[in-house]
């Protein structure tokens, strides 16, 4: 069942930025760090949201941070990399976890920050022995054995994964904007990693921001942004955004 939501001031304005085509839904889904029993769940949702309230074009829109923290890493890998039945389209956009992923196995020592971000469960996932790195050391052996056991469509979905998506009044990336810089001009770091300059903000960013990264108890929807992140890993509740027309009503866990 959807959890319907008001925008702030809603009565008070007429014409929307954040609406989007007649007959086009989008759904949209937070940071799932490896919980696949609840990505599944969710999808579950989504599959019989879209049989009961059929749309004309439906877009499935994956927030970013498939990885760590979470026991089946690998497993939501492989759920994220298949198509939805009833869906369109799908955009399957880059978290600051699979940025950290990628650059550990570019260099192996990064493994000494990055197991500070639950890379070590994303690790165990694909059948890694993590002792030696849990203690501080091995990591080139890690970054081999991590190579060597993501199967290559797993490699190629977090090569291929993008920054941001647009579609009609809304703007989609993982951990928000850089206020001041327009849109088009954001940089990738900003877009996978910033936090407090982006939520304190209230510029209007020219699109609504829908966003994840940052974990929040209920998903949030501000007049310049709606956070979807509700701490899967943490509070086994997983959300998503459903938008449409200028409607904005969640599927949770």
């Amino acid at each position: 069942m959807r959890l319907a939501s008001l925008w702030p001031g809603r009565a008070a304005r007429s014409q929307r930025e954040e609406r989007l085509p007649v007959g086009h839904r989008v759904y949209a889904i937070g940071d799932i760090h490896g919980c696949n029993a609840l990505l599944v769940r969710l999808l579950d949702a989504i599959a019989r949201d879209i049989v009961a309230n059929p749309a004309a074009h439906v877009t499935l829109v994956y927030l970013g941070d498939y990885i760590d923290r979470g026991p089946q890493s690998a497993d939501v890998i492989s759920l994220v990399a298949q198509p939805l039945k009833g869906v369109d389209d799908t955009i399957r956009l880059k978290g600051n976890h699979e940025e950290m992923l990628e650059r550990f196995l570019a260099d192996p020592s990064y493994g000494s920050a990055w197991r500070q971000f639950g890379g070590l469960a994303t690790l165990a996932s694909y059948g890694v022995d993590v002792r030696a790195v849990q203690a501080g050391r091995d990591y080139d052996m890690a970054a081999r054995a991590l190579f060597q056991a993501m199967p290559a469509s797993h490699s190629a979905l977090v090569e291929a994964l993008t920054y941001s998506y647009v579609k009609g009044g809304y703007f989609f990336c993982h951990a928000g904007v850089r206020p001041g810089v327009a849109l088009e001009q954001q940089q990738p770091s900003d877009l996978c990693w910033i936090r407090h300059e982006f939520l304190a903000s209230t510029e209007k960013f020219g699109k609504v921001v829908v966003h994840g990264h940052s974990p929040v108890e209920s998903p949030e929807v501000l007049p310049n942004r709606i956070n979807v992140d509700t701490g899967a890993y943490a509070t086994g509740k997983l959300s998503c955004a459903v938008l449409e027309g200028d409607s904005v009503e969640f599927l949770q866990t």
